[in-house]
C-alpha cells in the first residue's frame, strides 16, 4: 500500500460478515483499510474514514444494531464524526448508526417479512455528500441488497425535513422492502456520515457483477484522504 493511501478503519463486531469484503473493496480503490475490533477504545492514528460493515452484530438480538451502539469503539466513532470525519454505515452499519442517533430513522422488517437478496437499482437523490460528489442527480447505481430488516422509516415531518435539506441520498427505483418514500440511504447534515442498506462493497468488480458501488466508495476514499490530514 502506498504511503499516501488514506487509512480507513473497518470496525468488526461479533457477527460482522462483510468486514473482509469492505477491506478488499476499499483496498482496490486505493485505501489502507484495516480491521478494528469493537472493544478497542480508540481508532488507529491518522484514521481518515470509518466503515461500519454489514452483518448481524451481536446476532441482531433486541433490535438490529441495538447492542453494537454501546460498543467501546462507538465513542471514538462518534467523536470522529463530530470532527467531520467521513463515516459509512452499510446495512447492519446503517442500523447501528440509526440506533446510535448518528442518523435519523429506524430500520424495520421488510414489508414482505422475508429476507431479500438481489441486485437493485438506486437513484442518486443528493450530490451534496462526500460520497456522491462525483455523481449527478438521478444517476442509477446497480448495487446488491441482502437484508431482512432494511425498511427505513421516519415520521412525515422528519422525512420532509431530510428531503428539503438534501439528506435523502439514495432512493430505490422500485419498492423493494417498503421503505418510506423508497429511501435507501440518508446522510447527516454535513454530508459526511452516510448510512445505506445496499452493499457498495459488493459492487466494485465487473468480473463479479454490477459496479454501482464504485462512485460511493471512491468518494468516501477521497474524503478519507483529506480527513486523514486534518483529523488526527
Amino acid at each position: 500500500m502506498s504511503g499516501d493511501a488514506p487509512l480507513v478503519a473497518v470496525v468488526r463486531f461479533p457477527g460482522s460478515n462483510d468486514d473482509g469484503d469492505a477491506v478488499l473493496a476499499l483496498s482496490m480503490l486505493g485505501a489502507d483499510a484495516r480491521l478494528v475490533w469493537h472493544r478497542d477504545r480508540e481508532l488507529p492514528d491518522r484514521t481518515g474514514g470509518v466503515v461500519l460493515p454489514g452483518g448481524f452484530s451481536f446476532g441482531d438480538y433486541l433490535r438490529c444494531g441495538a447492542i453494537a451502539r454501546f460498543a467501546p469503539i462507538m465513542e471514538a466513532v462518534r467523536a470522529f464524526a463530530a470532527e467531520g470525519g467521513p463515516v459509512l454505515g452499510i446495512c447492519n452499519g446503517f442500523q447501528i448508526l440509526c440506533e446510535a442517533a448518528l442518523l435519523p430513522g429506524v430500520l424495520r422488517p421488510n414489508r414482505q417479512l422475508e429476507f431479500v437478496c438481489r441486485d437493485v437499482t438506486v437513484l442518486v437523490e443528493s450530490t451534496s455528500t462526500v460520497f456522491t460528489a462525483s455523481c449527478a442527480p438521478g444517476d442509477p447505481l446497480v448495487i446488491p441488497i441482502k437484508h431482512g430488516e432494511g425498511s427505513w422509516f421516519a415520521d412525515r415531518e422528519t422525512v420532509a425535513e431530510l428531503e428539503a435539506a438534501g439528506r435523502v441520498v439514495l432512493r430505490y427505483e422500485d419498492d423493494v422492502n417498503g421503505a418510506v418514500e423508497r429511501i435507501a440511504g440518508v446522510a447527516n447534515e454535513a454530508g459526511t456520515v452516510l448510512g445505506l442498506m445496499p452493499h457498495p462493497e459488493h459492487a466494485v468488480d465487473p468480473l463479479l457483477g454490477p459496479v454501482g458501488g464504485i462512485p460511493i466508495l471512491r468518494g468516501f476514499v477521497e474524503a478519507a484522504r483529506t480527513a486523514s490530514i486534518v483529523v488526527a
